[in-house]
């Protein structure tokens, strides 16, 4: 059952990319009304400069997300426990007397 729920996922993943990219390009192509107006009365250089903005602000936070996916991957087993744990240690609980 699990493995037919990350099959399902992935299908859904893979459908959202393709639609992505069967999207418009203007849909793309939205932007702030100073952005467009700096943008269409500068010179190639500030154009350029205004790109390497754009990444810079882009490129680290994406970064920081596939890294922070990456590490919670990785973890995700130190955090589990399984029935037999939890009963474990539900019964040390009930033997010790204490009741929280």
């Amino acid at each position: 059952m699990r493995k037919a729920w990350g099959q399902i996922a992935i299908l859904g993943i893979a459908l959202a990319a393709f639609m992505i990219v069967l999207a418009p390009v203007p849909a793309f192509s939205q932007n702030c009304a100073l952005c467009y107006t700096q943008a269409a009365s500068s010179g190639s250089k500030m154009i350029q400069a205004l790109k390497s903005g754009i990444l810079v602000m882009i490129v680290p936070p994406t970064l920081g997300s596939i890294g922070m996916i990456f590490v919670v991957y990785k973890k995700r087993n130190q955090v589990r426990r399984t029935d037999e744990e939890q009963t474990e240690e539900k019964n040390d609980l009930d033997d010790s007397g204490r009741d929280w």
